[in-house]
């Protein structure tokens, strides 16, 4: 077994894709005190998630020098992962890119590292199976943004070894996470419920229900939610949301995981959400400004 509780870290963690959740992921990694590489093919996308952990590390308990001290980051996969003891895949939901991304850990990465994947809706079986069957791999399902979100969602694929499930629920504890632990059916737990939620509101919208403020407002002071489900696909990133709901729809079968149409709109027009600072909301840096632009006063989708 993996031993994470020694100080100073004696382990190397690398996360493979800078964008949202990958950021997040090494964020945290680095807050615990973790060697940490993040790994991606664009060096632009390196350059700002470098951005973005120094300015959360400037933030946090942690030191920002003892935090970048054990950060890397590298374009080169098959060297980063040479010598890892944890290798977390954190690249969008498209099923033959993460089969890709495994093959090539696998290659590279030593027999007894933990190769987890951050996906939310792909087979974490399918994933072991570009890996030779290795019982190594496990399903970590993190959530947006990593370093305030307790929750992890380890996924335990038909080869995965308890050993492995173990490891899984040490780094969890290391990262300051609460884990649940599911088996490897479509959608899991979370995205299961999550994407049944934000397609209905999304549909409300469509049909003009109530406004996309109203929906939100609904759930948080009716059930407690911390946001809505459509700030909460803003933050996700609409883009992201729609893979999720293809691979879903793919795997499950389930018509109820059909994207909406006002979704795939918005990600036609480039409005991803809080990212690209428009999307159900308009943003200026982290701030809402208002509702999309195409709804309307009212926030109702027949503008679109």
């Amino acid at each position: 077994m993996l031993n994470f509780s020694t100080h100073p870290p004696t382990l190397r963690l690398v996360v493979i894709g800078a964008g949202t959740m990958g950021r997040g992921i090494a964020t945290a990694a680095l807050q615990a005190g973790l060697a940490t590489t993040l790994v991606d093919l664009a060096p632009e996308a390196l350059e700002a998630a470098r951005t973005t952990i120094e300015r959360r590390l400037q933030r946090a308990v942690v030191s920002t020098a003892a935090g970048l001290e054990a950060f890397r980051c590298s374009t080169n996969l098959a060297e980063a992962v040479r010598e890892a003891n944890v290798v977390i895949e954190a690249i969008p939901e498209i099923e033959q890119a993460k089969i890709e991304i495994f093959a090539q850990i696998h290659a590279c990465a030593p027999q007894y590292a933990l190769l987890a994947s951050n996906t939310s809706t792909m087979s974490v079986s399918t994933l072991a199976q570009a890996c030779g069957g290795s019982d190594r791999v496990i399903g970590m399902h993190f959530f947006n943004p990593v370093h305030r979100m307790a929750l992890v969602e380890i996924v335990t694929g038909a080869a995965t070894s308890q050993e492995t499930v173990a490891d899984a629920r040490a780094l969890c504890a290391r990262l300051g996470k609460d884990p649940i632990v599911v088996r490897d059916v479509p959608g899991f737990v979370t995205s299961r419920l999550g994407l049944l939620l934000g397609n209905a509101a999304m549909r409300l919208v469509e049909e003009g229900v109530a406004s996309v403020a109203d929906i939100d407002k609904a759930m948080r002071l009716g059930y407690g939610h911390p946001m809505g489900p459509l700030e909460l696909a803003d933050l996700v990133g609409l883009d992201a949301r729609l893979n999720n709901l293809r691979s879903m729809l793919t795997r499950s079968g389930e018509p109820e995981y059909r994207a909406p149409a006002i979704l795939e709109r918005l990600v036609a027009a480039g409005q991803l959400g809080k990212k690209s600072g428009v999307g159900f909301y308009a943003y200026q840096g982290d701030a809402v400004q208002g509702l999309q632009p195409l709804l309307g006063l009212n926030g109702r989708v027949e503008h679109l």
